[in-house]
């Protein structure tokens, strides 16, 4: 069924959660001079002639030097209608009923480089930079594009710094959170192959509550685009494919699974949190996950594997009345095998690992996992499906997936296409025309609106946002 076919059939609004612009860099250059001097200038320039100085580099060499291949040839090129549309703000515009969007949240392209700079100066200065571009080259489009603020997190300090900006200043209405954090060891700094990944919640570096809570002031859901590449398994010198493939579910993955232990949907469950590009059958399996684990190994449940609660004697009679010669010979010496992984002398205030968590049972994970977390599925992801598949998820949870399209990168040739990829999902029997409609609609305003009741305020979704929540 075409794009045309799908708006006719259905009786909804379609808001793209995750679309991308591509940036114009010399505006963005221009205004980052502006804002810190030529010095600023040259960083942009050593920053996008990086990939021109690795490419003389080894295998040896990038590995010693960190470098994982990222990505190359990422936006279209033949087509160059979807290239342009991507760039020009007003080109989008006028092309979103074809493409079969009534309002798209556009996130950056060249925007998620710097959240991953180490140079303090040059991030902070690129995020603003970009900041100034969206707002400005976007805001006569309000009604139909809404550009989100790039937020880095190296610290909370210039988190916080940049929501001021972005959100207090601009009125940029959504937030892309630096996610993930890549930190030198200690006793590594400078030394890129030896980092650790702060999720920016559980064991963090920083306490980032007050991040979350001016989040919650200012009435922006975070949400992030956290990438795998460059630790892990994912650290082919050369195989940009290799490193991809997985790559945002792996991100997203340890960013809600340090949310979530760290506590913080807990401590502000007024909070909305999205995870784009991995889809969702990650999270299915972290649910499922968690669900099981805290079933075995609650506060509770723990003493069923006490040592303490051990049965030496009957152990003995055990071992003497079914054990082989080979291990009864050496009964006396028992203690020397069941000690392993069954140490008495684990220390009591570290028992409970659900505690940072700050849950009391599994309801309040279902909550966390269907009312606060949302997932950026791309429209030709087969296992999207699993969000809405009651049968298989603990609880009959619906998870929500939101449809991300993802224009403006190289996994969409033609930008016509996204909604029919999404609805060949219903065509094939694997969700309903009411789970198309939670994926397209009703899920994208619970992420946004459920933060931020006003979010769609003046748009052209404004009155069908408000009549799904109400």
């Amino acid at each position: 069924m075409d794009t045309a076919a799908i708006r006719d059939r259905i009786d909804h609004p379609v808001i793209d959660a995750d679309g991308h612009l591509v940036e114009f860099l010399p505006l963005i250059r221009d205004f980052l001079v502006e804002l810190g001097g030529p010095s600023l200038g040259a960083g942009l320039d050593r920053l996008l002639d990086g990939p021109g100085t690795i490419r003389g580099l080894d295998a040896q060499a990038r590995r010693g030097a960190g470098i994982s291949r990222t990505g190359w040839w990422g936006v279209p090129a033949r087509n160059t209608l979807d290239r342009a549309t991507a760039m020009l703000p007003g080109l989008l515009y006028d092309r979103l009923d074809e493409i079969g969007v009534d309002l798209a949240v556009l996130y950056p392209t060249f925007g998620l480089v710097p959240m991953a700079l180490e140079d303090a100066e040059l991030r902070r200065g690129v995020a603003r930079a970009c900041n100034r571009y969206y707002a400005e080259m976007y805001a006569e489009y309000s009604d139909r594009l809404l550009p989100v603020a790039i937020v880095p997190s190296y610290t909370p300090d210039e988190a916080i710094a940049e929501l001021e900006y972005a959100v207090g200043e601009l009125g940029l209405r959504a937030v892309l959170m630096g996610g993930l954090v890549l930190r030198y060891a200690p006793g590594h700094e400078g030394d890129r192959a030896a980092r650790w990944v702060d999720g920016l919640g559980l064991d963090s570096a920083y306490d980032y509550d007050p991040v979350w809570l001016r989040c919650a002031e200012l009435g922006v859901s975070p949400t992030f685009h956290s990438t795998g590449i460059g630790y892990g398994s994912r650290t082919s010198p050369f195989n940009y494919v290799a490193n991809h493939i997985g790559n945002f579910a792996s991100g997203a993955e340890a960013m809600a699974r340090s949310l979530f232990f760290g506590g913080v949907p807990a401590r502000f469950p007024e909070l909305r949190f999205a995870f784009h590009e991995g889809g969702v059958a990650w999270a299915a399996s972290l649910y499922a996950d968690i669900c099981s684990h805290w079933q075995k190994r609650n506060r509770d449940a723990i003493a069923h594997y006490d040592p303490c609660n051990l049965d030496r004697e009957r152990l003995e009679q055990l071992v003497r009345a079914h054990g082989p010669a080979a291990i009864t010979d050496r009964l006396d010496r028992l203690d020397e095998t069941i000690g392993f992984l069954s140490d008495p002398a684990e220390d009591p205030e570290t028992l409970d690992e659900f505690a940072s968590a700050g849950i009391r049972g599994l309801d309040d994970v279902q909550r966390i996992f269907t009312e606060q977390y949302f997932f950026g599925c791309e429209a030709d992801d087969p296992m999207n499906a699993m969000a809405f598949d009651r049968s298989r998820n603990p609880g009959g949870a619906r998870l929500p997936a939101v449809f991300a399209s993802d224009i403006g990168h190289w996994d969409v040739p033609d930008f016509r296409g996204v909604l029919a990829e999404a609805w060949e999902l219903v065509e094939d029997g694997h969700i309903s025309e009411d789970d198309f409609r939670a994926f397209t609609f009703d899920n994208p305003v619970r992420l946004w609106a459920g933060t931020n009741p006003e979010f769609f305020r003046g748009t052209v979704v404004e009155s069908a946002a408000r009549s799904s929540m109400s």
